[in-house]
């Protein structure tokens, strides 16, 4: 386009850099592209050096030595500034899990997150990446007050990172296996630990679409805040349930929490995610993982009172008769949560609605 003396292009929406192609155009002698979403160096030829400020405005990322516009070294520089962030790693905060590592960080802000790094993929081994992938692509879908508060991440052929928020009581399991945190842990909170537990899960199996199934729910990847409010973590091996696929799958999970039906299924269904919290429900009252009590479960016979009397964790006080009826009502649902058929066990909508107590 030798020839072309004038072009106007302004108001059109455009974006990104202006093309250096321009500056071969010896014939333009007139240009104007206000109003457009364009960005970077302003071409070296005569109609952009001599256009009148007018014909450059209202494009916020444009740059150069001339018009008045800022400098192009001086604008990189300052968007390099800002795009930094700072890390500081303190310290471990699990030490190794089977995905990777979870540090406590201190941003320059002086904001603590939790960094979690993904264990360095083995030549041709794609298991830790598909799991960074599937745990960005689920954070990403989820905003609720019970799941763990999503950042960002950094993608790397050798390192993967996911910052998320820090809640500084930590796992569930270690609050638990601690004698002095368990005995801070006291009934009310526990029960709310459950119904917060409840809430996250029936959002996801309910409020997001396509629906989302953890499929390694226990107590290891519940976290507390200061308040002691849960938030439902780690979510490498969710799965994505599609209305028009079978949603088969390998049997992933952790031993004591899977469903059975997964054995030998191996179908996720929402139901998997209902039975590992009938199992995490439990745990919380029995202040351990109930093991052989499940087994041992005959709905159609069970005394609930008897039960109770089992399951209490015999570190806190015997709670008071307001809050036995409570406890009753709530293991009468993480029971119903246990059922071997998974037709029949609740959805966690229902949960949810049933532990509003």
């Amino acid at each position: 386009m030798q020839s072309l003396e004038k072009l106007n292009l302004s108001h059109n929406s455009l974006s990104s850099f202006i093309p250096r192609c321009f500056e071969e155009m010896h014939g333009l002698e007139r240009i104007d592209i206000s109003y457009n979403e364009l960005r970077g160096p302003i071409p070296n030829s005569t109609a952009f050096r001599d256009a009148p400020i007018e014909a450059l405005e209202g494009n916020k990322g444009l740059c150069g030595d001339f018009k008045g516009l800022p400098s192009c070294k001086a604008l990189k520089s300052n968007k390099q500034a800002s795009r930094k962030i700072w890390i500081v790693v303190l310290f471990p905060l699990l030490g190794i899990g089977g995905q990777g590592s979870v540090y406590k960080a201190k941003l320059a802000s002086g904001e603590i997150v939790a960094v979690k790094k993904f264990h360095s993929p083995l030549p041709g081994e794609m298991t830790f990446q598909q799991e960074f992938l599937n745990e960005v692509k689920a954070l990403t879908e989820i905003r609720h007050r019970n799941i763990v508060k999503f950042y960002g991440f950094c993608s790397h052929a050798r390192h993967s990172f996911i910052v998320y928020e820090y809640l500084e009581m930590g796992s569930l399991a270690v609050i638990l296996s601690n004698d002095a945190a368990a005995k801070d842990l006291e009934w009310t909170q526990r029960m709310n630990v459950i119904k917060g537990i409840a809430d996250a899960l029936s959002y996801m199996h309910n409020d997001c679409f396509p629906q989302i199934v953890h499929r390694d729910l226990s107590s290891k990847n519940v976290l507390l805040d200061f308040e002691n409010e849960a938030h439902v973590s780690d979510f490498g091996i969710a799965k994505f349930l599609k209305p028009d696929s079978s949603n088969w799958t390998e049997l992933a999970g952790t031993h004591g929490y899977v469903a059975p039906e997964l054995a030998y299924t191996m179908k996720v269904t929402e139901k998997c995610d209902v039975y590992s919290f009938g199992v995490l429900a439990l745990e919380v009252i029995k202040g351990k993982h109930p093991g052989d009590f499940i087994s041992s479960i005959s709905s159609s016979s069970l005394n609930l009172n008897r039960a109770l009397d089992e399951m209490l964790d015999p570190r806190l006080p015997t709670p008071s008769r307001n809050v036995q009826e409570k406890l009753i009502t709530i293991v009468e649902v993480a029971i119903s949560c246990l059922d071997e058929s998974p037709k029949s066990r609740p959805t966690m909508q229902k949960v949810s609605q049933l532990l509003k107590i």
